[in-house]
């Protein structure tokens, strides 16, 4: 199963999304003004949090289309992701109140296997 994750195309987010899952990392970070929250009942604050993937994927008609996936992994090892779409899509209340929380979470460089760096910027048909 690891080979069949290592070959799914990242070129889109539903195929991030999908490995995601099938690694069974798929939790979803949502903010509050409380902090984040992956619906387990337990609320995170940024020290409780470290980014270890950033995935960009920006529109080709649209620059407006654009969306931010961050892998985070918690202090309780839950491994699982926060979307923020930006531009015209913006999809956060209070969008200043989870920019600010985002830039407070520690950020560690961890490689996909395959060795693809930290940030992957991806152009897509979202």
């Amino acid at each position: 199963m690891k080979e069949e994750i290592m070959k799914t195309d990242m070129t889109t987010l539903s195929a991030v999304l999908e490995n995601l899952r099938l690694r069974k990392e798929d939790h979803e970070f949502r903010w509050t003004p409380e902090g984040f929250t992956a619906g387990k009942g337990k609320v995170y604050q940024p020290e409780d949090l470290t980014i270890t993937k950033t995935y960009r994927f920006e529109g080709e008609s649209d620059p407006s289309d654009s969306s931010i996936l961050y892998v985070i992994e918690a202090s309780d090892r839950l491994v699982g992701y926060s979307l923020d779409a930006y531009g015209l899509y913006s999809n956060h209340e209070g969008e200043e109140g989870y920019d600010n929380f985002i830039r407070r979470i520690q950020v560690q460089n961890v490689p996909e296997e395959n060795g693809v760096d930290q940030v992957t910027q991806v152009k897509s048909a979202i």
